[in-house]
């Protein structure tokens, strides 16, 4: 059997957050089914209406998707009575403002639990909601910085890269809709909610592998490394003919059958590339001779090697080969979803697949700031018509 409705069917989410990092955790438990409400300030709304590349801007479009938009102003009292309300109404409440702004506008979690002790309160920050940094400002590349990411990206002699996406507030996010997860389940058993305390930096720290015991235990600085990881070899970018092409072949098995693609069996006998740590010594030298053999052939004729002798390998993925690519048709990885504002967007779909309850694109971003205030106020919170007509003119809503 399968409910299209998503495994948070039920579950309702009150989401302030703006532009990523807060946003992007409510686009998550959006697909897998939670009503999500978010509350936007009146008039100039949520910054991502506006951001994006190309002459349409479309990134709205998909952080926003399975959501309601309503206005509210949280800097003003009756503002902060609508979110009260909302919150008592609520499952989880995700916020990513400053530490102490919640406090301040009377919504921290003492308040709204001792309305609502069942909420779970997602809060993402740079750097946690406790701790000396607490209270500075921080943005996803800082917690990247902070975190350890920033300075092992790039090419050894040049200063730090960052990636071309958000990766620190996404993660953030991850890991805030993670904590909120496991919080719903907590309180399957206890009742009650909880706080889930996301920092950017932890965020990205608890990706970054083995980089701090490295260095504990024996001193090892991790330094940037360009397109490779230092010892793992070979596993690379190397050039065909007609473009670049990905290779990951330093299993010692997996190596075997490289050299058997390239008819070069012997190098896998060879002590100089035998074993890991071997191929490891001779990076630089051993990526030399595979790009040597690969320039000559085009990528069609060295992926169709790698297929044959079960090789982890592929092209370098561009959004227009994403779309013509017959995998992703297969999957339904893209899914066109039919928007007011911008027509047809085709966006990702909504990851990972669950068999019984699939995460999906229920409906397109909202188009007006408070587009759902009548349905929100009304239907859930019991406004009529004199309370709506006095919360718009105060400039509350």
């Amino acid at each position: 059997m399968n409910d299209s409705q998503g495994a948070l069917a039920g579950i309702r989410v009150i989401e302030l957050g703006q532009l990523i990092a807060g946003p992007f955790c409510g686009q998550l438990l959006g697909d897998m089914g939670a009503e999500v409400i978010k509350v936007e300030p009146p008039e100039q709304g949520d910054p991502m209406r506006q951001w994006g590349n190309g002459e349409t801007k479309v990134w709205w479009e998909v952080i926003a998707r399975n959501k309601k938009s309503v206005s509210a102003n949280l800097r003003v009292p009756d503002g902060q009575e609508i979110v009260r309300r909302l919150a008592s109404e609520a499952d989880i409440l995700i916020e990513n403002f400053k530490p102490g702004t919640m406090e301040k506008w009377g919504l921290g979690p003492t308040e709204l639990h001792a309305l609502n002790p069942r909420l779970i309160i997602v809060r993402v920050s740079g750097y946690g909601q406790t701790g000396p940094y607490a209270a500075r400002a921080g943005f996803g590349g800082i917690g990247e910085a902070m975190g350890g990411w920033r300075y092992i990206v790039g090419d050894a002699d040049r200063p730090p890269s960052r990636m071309g996406i958000s990766i620190g507030d996404t993660l953030a996010a991850t890991y805030g809709c993670m904590g909120a997860l496991a919080a719903l389940q907590a309180r399957e058993r206890t009742g009650r909610g909880q706080v889930v305390d996301s920092a950017l930096y932890e965020s990205v720290l608890q990706v970054m592998e083995s980089l701090v015991p490295e260095y504990a235990m024996s001193g090892y600085v991790r330094k940037r490394s360009g397109s490779i990881l230092e010892g793992i070899a070979p596993s690379n970018v190397y050039p065909c003919s007609d473009g670049e092409y990905l290779i990951g072949a330093n299993q010692d098995a997996i190596f075997v059958r490289l050299c058997q693609a390239m008819d070069r069996p012997e190098l896998a006998q060879d002590p100089r590339y035998a074993t890991h740590i071997a191929r490891g010594q001779r990076q630089a030298e051993l990526d030399r001779l595979i790009a040597d053999w690969m320039r000559t052939r085009t990528i069609a004729e060295v992926e169709a090697l790698m297929v044959a002798h079960s090789i982890p390998a592929g092209r370098i993925f561009r959004a227009e080969d994403m779309l013509a690519d017959p995998h992703f048709a297969a999957r339904e990885a893209l899914v066109e979803v039919e928007s007011p504002r911008c027509g047809t967007v085709v966006m990702q779909n909504a990851f990972p697949r669950l068999s019984d309850t699939p995460s999906s694109v229920r409906t397109p971003a909202p188009v007006g700031i408070g587009e759902h205030n009548e349905q929100v106020y009304r239907d859930l919170l019991g406004m009529d018509d004199t309370e709506l007509v006095r919360l718009h003119t105060a400039g509350a809503i």
